[in-house]
């Protein structure tokens, strides 16, 4: 017989793939959504670990970038001393020493009044080239005399560049060039006789750059540094950084969506299979009778299964190519800030993620759909096609027997006992249901810590009331543009503050950005002053300073500068030296997370330049906020300050995480209710004289209905009870990884934030998932006529 096609796409075998798939429009539709969540999310997660660091990497291997970049004090060693630590062990190349100090250069067009310019890192360079950074010019050329300076990208004043006049108290320097270091030795480059006349007659700092010749984890940078420091002699180390800790920071936006993007990315794909392997079962439950006919007809069984493999395989690829599509979408936004770093124009998903993933994705459904293709296709022909309806069997009945005897409606009873007539389609169907209720609680979850880390990790947000000692002026006629104006009298400020009756507590904050040996750039400082009870601060470990030199720290400063809780820090300003004792390490997400917070006495001695200060007002019990900081403002305002009520910190990164986790977590729902809907309908048709009998017998619409949500609502409720213990403890394993990922330890606190009440109405996610799949097959079955129903095969 010439029924025989040479492959699934044409062909009479052609014709039933194609007829298949328009036939079951809702498995169809299943197996999209399916395939499209679980594609888009794998190629979302796998892209953004591979290609968020990219631009680094290139930038990196194209200037021969510092795996290490190490500061020495100029006093205890010498240039030549240094120069053989190039031959250290573990060391491939090095460049330097070249002598650095810090500086805090302001434009000609001044600052506003009471902003001091952070201090910047500049080192005194011959050239741009060499073995190790080979700094990139993008502007402008190199510095050739005293007098010129060189600025990084990053430390461009606003409205700067090539010919701006800079100043530094008594030195005065001219911009020649802009530059680029990807690993960020620098601040500024000058001449090496300009940097002498910089430092002031005090022997300046030396700085080596190396690169390794083993430096893909931190345990090689480690010992890359140990050698450098045993080559050197003992103390001269004063600091030192990885290249690792700059590339982190470079990608910690995007880092800190894998892990949560990769767990849905799992659960999509466990998903897929479970569906699919639903569908496709199903499929062939259904068409017994259509299998035997085809190979009545002359088809194969490896015929006939190809048939239905295929019949998964098309709508699998258009959900492949959907997601793959949806993936690099949601991945641009993600990584644009990446691009915008490193001055590249685009950043993609890696091109073979987008063929490798859609691939792996349609190779796992071919699979999960040719098993039970194929053993349904091997049965005998005839046997086939003596298969009648599907019926409950004997276990079935049994139980329906026993339920029945429950002072229940007989409806409920009836829906109570279906899931045992079938109990592996069941068993599918609340791995389904569960799955999305894992997701739900999941989703749940993250939201609510990603609030709590919002709220937590901003110290700076104290008390009821804030008050700001600077405000905006109109500008000039012709430029409406706000200015900054005059700071106000600190004092003065703080006793009308005190004055006002509802004052509880208040104390100030002064920022501003000190050296520390090892950073570029120093660190930024927050200097307290007062009664800090109304100060909100999570610690992570150790405790709140209390002393005078006791400080916290930001997790990432503890990471990048090797320091522990425990140990003293050196901070400098101008040749001036404080030393503070870091005694915990506090939740603080600002300033990319390497903020130093101590009290103001700590850090007197560096009589460092702070910007204008911030009040922390809390009222006391009973006080309206409101009402309390229009009144301040009112006494305030002739002072030239402001008070307005505290207003929680705001993040485009948090909100671009909620918006994620939303849409992939609908994704994942609406699957499982698709899942539950296929389900649903096969048993619909399956036990279809059963409902024309119970509707010859006096069985309304409504009970029917009842019969149908009861039976897979108590699926639902089992469920539900699976899923949520699985999507807590997922949770506490996904926000971890998070916070790894930028570099900072969330809190306990702030990850257990599941109450009784919140666990016992997400227990009921699994009976909304799976009600809400079964609302449309149930109104089908209402619906069906008893005399059609009785005459159904």
């Amino acid at each position: 017989m010439s029924a025989r096609p040479s492959g699934p796409g044409g062909g009479a075998l052609g014709r039933v793939v194609r007829a298949g798939v328009g036939r079951r429009r809702t498995q169809t539709a299943v197996m999209v959504l399916t395939t499209l969540l679980s594609v888009a999310s794998a190629v979302l997660a796998l892209g953004l670990l591979l290609a968020s660091g990219a631009p680094f990497d290139r930038a990196f291997a194209r200037q021969h970038g510092a795996h290490l970049t190490v500061r020495f004090d100029g006093a205890k060693v010498t240039p030549e001393r240094l120069a053989a630590t190039a031959r250290a062990t573990g060391v491939a190349a090095a460049s330097g020493p070249f002598a650095v100090t810090a500086l805090r250069l302001s434009a000609d067009r001044s600052a506003p009044p009471g902003f001091a310019p952070p201090p910047l890192t500049v080192v005194g360079r011959a050239s741009a080239g060499g073995p190790v950074d080979a700094v990139t010019l993008t502007e402008g050329r190199w510095a050739t005399a005293p007098g010129e300076i060189v600025l990084e990208r990053g430390s461009v004043p606003p409205a700067s560049g090539p010919g701006t006049r800079l100043t530094g108290g008594s030195v005065a320097l001219t911009v020649v060039g802009i530059a680029e270091s990807v690993g960020e030795s620098a601040d500024a480059w000058v001449v090496p006789a300009q940097l002498t006349a910089l430092a002031g007659g005090r022997p300046p700092a030396l700085q080596m750059l190396y690169r390794l010749t083993a430096a893909d984890g931190t345990a090689e940078v480690a010992a890359g540094r140990k050698a450098v420091t045993a080559a050197a002699p003992p103390g001269a180390v004063t600091g030192a950084r990885s290249y690792l800790d700059v590339r982190e920071a470079a990608r910690q936006n995007t880092a800190a969506f894998v892990p949560f993007v990769t767990a849905f990315a799992l659960l999509g794909l466990a998903m897929s299979v479970l569906v699919i392997g639903i569908v496709v079962s199903g499929a062939v439950g259904a068409a017994t009778r259509r299998i035997g006919i085809l190979k009545s007809l002359g088809f194969t069984p490896l015929q006939v299964g190809r048939a239905y493999v295929a019949q998964a395989l098309i709508p699998g690829t258009v959900g492949a190519v959907l997601g793959a599509a949806l993936g690099n979408a949601l991945a641009v936004p993600l990584m644009a800030e990446v691009a915008e770093v490193y001055g590249t124009t685009e950043v993609l998903v890696p091109v073979w993620v987008d063929l490798v993933v859609p691939a792996g994705a349609l190779a796992l459904v071919a699979g999960t759909a040719f098993g039970p293709a194929l053993r349904a296709a091997r049965l005998p022909t005839a046997t086939v096609l003596r298969i009648g309806p599907a019926t409950g069997g004997g276990r079935g009945r049994a139980i329906r027997g026993l339920l029945g005897r429950l002072p229940l409606p007989r409806p409920v009873t009836l829906g109570l006992a279906g899931p045992f007539a079938r109990p592996g389609r069941a068993a599918s169907t609340a791995a389904a249901v569960t799955f999305g209720t894992l997701a739900v609680t999941l989703a749940v979850g993250l939201g609510s810590t990603l609030v709590a880390v919002k709220t937590d990790g901003d110290p700076d947000r104290g008390g009821d009331v804030t008050v700001h000692t600077i405000t905006l002026a109109q500008g000039k006629p012709g430029d409406p543009t706000p200015r900054p104006g005059k700071p106000a009298d600190v004092a003065a400020v703080a006793a009308a503050i005190a004055a006002l009756p509802g004052t509880d507590s208040v104390y100030r904050t002064a920022h501003t950005q000190l050296e520390a040996a090892g950073l570029k750039g120093g660190a930024p400082l927050v200097a307290y002053e007062g009664d800090m009870a109304g100060s909100p601060h999570t610690m992570v470990s150790g405790r709140w300073f209390g002393a005078t030199g006791e400080a916290v720290a930001a997790s990432r400063f503890l990471t990048t500068t090797g320091v522990r809780v425990g140990d003293t820090v050196t901070l400098s300003e101008q040749g001036r030296t404080a030393r503070v004792r870091i005694v915990g390490e506090v939740f603080d997400l600002g300033d990319g997370g390497m903020t130093l917070r101590t009290g103001a006495a700590s850090v007197a001695a560096l009589r460092a330049r702070y910007q204008p200060a911030d009040f922390a007002v809390t009222v006391t019990a009973g006080t309206d906020a409101v009402r309390y900081a229009q009144r301040l403002d009112a006494a305030l305002s002739p002072l030239g300050a402001e008070a307005a009520v505290t207003e929680g910190s705001k993040s485009s990164v948090i909100r671009a995480m909620q918006a994620l986790i939303v849409m992939l977590t609908l994704m994942l729902v609406a699957v499982a209710c698709l899942g539950v809907l296929n389900t649903v309908v096969l048993d619909t048709r399956d036990r279809v004289r059963d409902l024309g009998v119970h509707k010859a017998l006096g069985m309304t619409p409504r009970q029917t209905i009842a019969q149908v949500l009861t039976s897979v609502g108590a699926l639902g409720l089992v469920s539900g009870l699976v899923g949520v213990p699985l999507g807590v403890a997922l949770h506490g394993r996904v926000m971890p990884a998070m916070g790894r990922a930028v570099g900072t330890t969330i809190p306990p606190a702030d990850i257990d934030v599941y109450g009784t009440p919140l666990l016992v109405l997400l227990a009921t996610a699994g009976v909304v998932i799976a009600t809400a799949g079964a609302l449309l097959p149930a109104g089908w079955a209402a619906r069906t006529a008893t005399a059609r129903a009785l005459r159904a095969e």
